[in-house]
């Protein structure tokens, strides 16, 4: 099982700084936001259907609004998450092409939302918090478990197809949760670890 942790606090550092550094800035963010409220409504991803449809005004809110959450409970579940399912990419990618895969999944959660809110003719769709990153991290082990099956033990093939199961049904029925911004997260990170991977086997020919 790829995703029990038994590293010490040193050794996790050691092997996994970017998500490390990740936790770290979404907690330092957290603190400071305790503080200075404004902080959110500077960050936050905002898309409004026909004045500033996909965000595009204010791109910066992209990778932003991914360091920003709404409460504890929300933080503590997304850090959680991150802590504990992704170590095994971050090694599988390398550090440096993690943190530009985590952050372009976390892009593509809020582009798909914003382009469902536009389908839905919604008045304007507010997104913070760093689940669609996460997701991103859940759809290239979903890649790896369907496609790349050797990879993965059977129960981490049984927890990936769990915790997708789950979290789509938690975001069909918990209120306030960007569920379209989940399902463009884990579509990002299959997609983007697919073309890694398929650049990984041309370069092996």
């Amino acid at each position: 099982m790829i995703f029990l942790r038994y590293e010490s606090f040193r050794s996790y550092l050691r092997n996994y700084p970017g998500t490390a550094a990740l936790i770290a800035i979404n907690l330092i963010v957290f603190l400071i936001a305790q503080f200075y409220k404004e902080i959110v409504n500077y960050g936050m991803f905002i898309a409004v259907p026909g004045i500033d449809s996909f965000g595009f005004l204010e791109p910066w809110r992209y990778i932003t609004s991914q360091f920003l959450h709404a409460d504890f409970g929300h933080l503590f579940f997304n850090m959680f998450a991150l802590l504990v399912f992704a170590p095994p990419l971050e090694y599988l990618l390398k550090t440096f092409k993690y943190i530009i895969f985590y952050l372009l999944c976390g892009i593509g959660g809020n582009l798909f939302s914003a382009l469902v809110t536009n389908l839905q003719n919604d008045q304007y769709h507010l997104a913070i918090g760093a689940s669609g990153a996460i997701y991103g991290v859940y759809g290239a082990f979903l890649f790896i478990a369907l496609l790349r099956k050797s990879m993965l033990d059977v129960s981490s093939r049984k927890t990936v197809y769990i915790i997708l199961a789950f979290g789509v049904i938690h975001s069909i029925f918990v209120p306030k949760i960007d569920l379209w911004g989940h399902i463009g997260g884990a579509l990002a990170g299959f997609l983007l670890y697919g073309l890694l991977d398929n650049l990984k086997q041309r370069r092996r020919r």
